[in-house]
């Protein structure tokens, strides 16, 4: 009995800090410039531009994002491959140093390197460019994954949850970041030309270790993890997915499905966590609610009265077992869906909700940058419970609770806007700027003399 108790000791997770990646000043897309990129794609019409001003006014994202250094240069629609593989290395150089030179740990110590990069792949592999640039060593497990959309962070973090159940005394580096450079949709369909408003530039470097001399000096002990994933479903699987429009341009089509596919898969998923992370008192409590609501409704229905309206669905009260929500930025439809399902409030649904203004979609890293809000302004404390959710194509929705192990108030990489954040207003500039597109008439309006102004 004790080596089975001792054995799971050398097996828990333990985050021991992670690093979320700003580029540089130079690659902020602010309303200016977003306008700009938009005149010089050529293929949009006045219902193209009304339908994308639309969208970035009711996107929630602010003026202070990043964008790929193809975009400054106008070649977004000509990419070439040293475009990719200099903007993921930008962010490999960069986060992954800064990190282990904090943590004292040399690279030749991490046993295990696991990327996910969704939208490029490049031979040698990102991590094998990875592991050249820090001279790591030649017995290191690794794992490059591909086309797991935004939910591939937690996927990395399952994989290496998993290999420390079989290896003792482990590091583990997990890179996550999504190319951006390649994948500008230069089309003129509209559940495609949606991709080019929402994704911005971003990456986060974790690292993670089973040893258990090192857990009080980790940050956080991971619980539990749920993956679920509908491929199985034909709807689901083709409501995000990159194909090519009827003119053979290249993109991210985003199917008016998607919502129906996201919650369908968040409920499953729930259903799977809640036992994990919940007090017996409130599974039991949501039990008989509804046993006792369907109870009284079957008496309704036998005894043939007048049908009332009916009465709201029980719902769990999360809050009895998590103390902060990490929500994925998909989008303020996204942060909003989720914070009405689980009844959160508006303090709960803060750190995505400015996470999604500063930094915007960043993909599968946007967790990352919520969690980082949450340290800079001190709610985590120990002992606190936190809840991450992403989704992501194929369709999945991935959830892990993690444990705060001491507390902490790093300002990371939020050291310079956190003290104006939450602002006054989340009011983006556009509609100001370029309101005036949709009093426009589709019989009258020349895109020429649009470009020119």
């Amino acid at each position: 009995m004790w080596k089975l108790f001792d054995k799971r000791r050398d097996q828990e997770c333990y985050i021991l800090d992670y690093h979320c990646y700003k580029p540089t000043d130079d690659r902020k897309l602010d309303t200016e410039f977003s306008g700009e990129i938009i005149k010089r794609t050529k293929n949009l019409g006045l219902l193209e531009y009304q339908f994308l001003l639309k969208a970035i006014v009711s996107s929630g994202i602010g003026e202070q994002t990043y964008a790929p250094r193809i975009m400054f240069s106008g070649r977004e629609s000509c990419p070439t491959l040293d475009d990719s593989i200099s903007e993921m290395e930008e962010f490999f150089h960069d986060s992954i140093k800064k990190l282990l030179d904090r943590s004292g740990i040399s690279p030749s110590e991490i046993d295990v390197l696991v990327v996910n990069v969704s939208m490029f792949a490049s031979v040698p592999s990102l991590s094998s460019r990875i592991i050249n640039h820090y001279k790591m060593r030649e017995n290191i497990k690794v794992f490059n994954l591909s086309g797991m959309g935004c939910s591939a962070s937690l996927i990395s973090v399952d994989i290496v949850k998993n290999i420390f159940k079989s290896h003792r005394n482990v590091y583990a580096l997990v890179v996550t970041s999504e190319s951006l450079s390649p994948n500008w949709y230069s089309g003129n369909a509209r559940s495609m030309i949606l991709a080019n408003c929402l994704f911005r530039s971003g990456g986060c470097a974790i690292l993670l270790t089973n040893k258990r001399a090192l857990k009080h000096r980790a940050m956080f002990k991971l619980k539990c993890l749920v993956r679920t994933h509908h491929g199985g479903r034909d709807d689901s699987y083709g409501c995000c997915i990159q194909q090519e429009d009827t003119q053979g341009y290249l993109g991210f089509h985003l199917d008016k499905y998607l919502p129906k596919a996201a919650t369908r898969a968040f409920v499953d998923n729930l259903r799977v966590i809640s036992p994990k992370i919940l007090p017996i008192r409130e599974l039991m409590r949501f039990l008989l609610v509804t046993l006792v609501k369907k109870k009284t409704s079957s008496q309704q229905s036998t005894k043939g009265g007048a049908i009332s309206s009916p009465s709201p669905k029980p719902v769990i009260n999360f809050k009895t077992g998590v103390d902060h929500f990490c929500i994925h930025t998909g989008g303020k439809a996204v942060i909003d869906g989720i914070g009405l399902n689980l009844g959160l409030s508006e303090y709960d649904l803060e750190p995505a909700r400015m996470t999604l203004h500063r930094f915007g979609n960043t993909s599968a890293s946007s967790l990352w940058y919520v969690l980082g809000y949450m340290e800079a302004k001190k709610r985590l404390k120990k002992g606190d419970t936190v809840l991450m959710i992403s989704f992501g194509a194929g369709f999945k929705c991935n959830s892990c609770l993690l444990e705060v192990v001491r507390d902490l108030g790093d300002e990371n990489v939020w050291k310079e806007d956190i003290a104006t954040y939450p602002p006054k207003t989340l009011t983006n500039p556009f509609l100001e700027k370029f309101g005036w597109i949709r009093h426009e008439d589709p019989s009258t309006f020349n895109v020429d003399n649009y470009l020119n102004l």
